[in-house]
């Protein structure tokens, strides 16, 4: 069975990755951004600003929007905290989604991350989900410790919590953006940059919330 063969509905975004983000319009609720009634961030009681990507190593948006999302990081202000989810919505999604947690927990996240991203859209070397845990052999990983760890108690920890959350959200597909669990940030005409852009926005609005409290 091919690799995408149940695949998750994608965000199809229809701007080019380089479209400019500088001088966009304040974002449109309903168009850039939804929000989501009532908030639900992983962190509840936090007064950090917690932003998450959901995305999808199947997901070839979410291939092109990482580049984009690993320099945006960098610029992100220290009261901003940074979380990846993968939607593990069944099938290969699930098989990702433990990949990614299980990548997590040996310690090759970082180095791991965008590879997987090029192993399945670039090289094309993962075309089905039981190449999955092979493909960490390329950092020092064992194949049957990283079968074993993707199928961990704490793994199926945070799949069960990853599926619970993102239907909460109402994520319908990737990559999708969410901001302190109380703003959605949708892919639309203003690109992958622009998505960025919005979320920017949205961080500065929580920021001044939180300072008004």
């Amino acid at each position: 069975m091919s690799l995408f063969a149940n695949a998750f509905v994608v965000f199809a975004l229809w701007l080019p990755v380089s479209a400019i983000a500088q001088g966009l319009p304040e974002p449109r609720l309903g168009v850039d951004y939804a929000v989501i009634e009532p908030a639900q961030p992983l962190a509840p009681k936090s007064r950090r600003i917690e932003v998450v990507e959901v995305f999808g190593y199947g997901c070839i948006h979410c291939a092109r929007f990482e580049p984009l999302v690993k320099s945006w990081k960098r610029t992100l202000a220290e009261d901003v905290d940074f979380v990846y989810l993968p939607l593990s919505s069944g099938g290969v999604w699930e098989t990702f989604g433990r990949a990614f947690y299980a990548a997590e927990a040996l310690g090759v996240l970082d180095e791991s991350h965008e590879a997987l991203f090029n192993a399945v859209h670039i090289e094309k070397s993962i075309r089905t989900a039981a190449d999955v845990p092979g493909f960490y052999s390329r950092f020092g990983v064992d194949t049957e410790t990283f079968k074993r760890t993707m199928d961990s108690t704490a793994v199926n920890v945070r799949i069960a919590r990853a599926k619970q959350v993102a239907p909460r959200w109402g994520i319908e597909g990737t990559p999708t953006m969410v901001v302190n669990g109380k703003y959605r940030v949708m892919a639309s005409d203003r690109g992958l940059e622009g998505m960025l852009a919005t979320a920017d926005w949205l961080i500065e609005r929580e920021r001044t919330a939180l300072a008004g409290h």
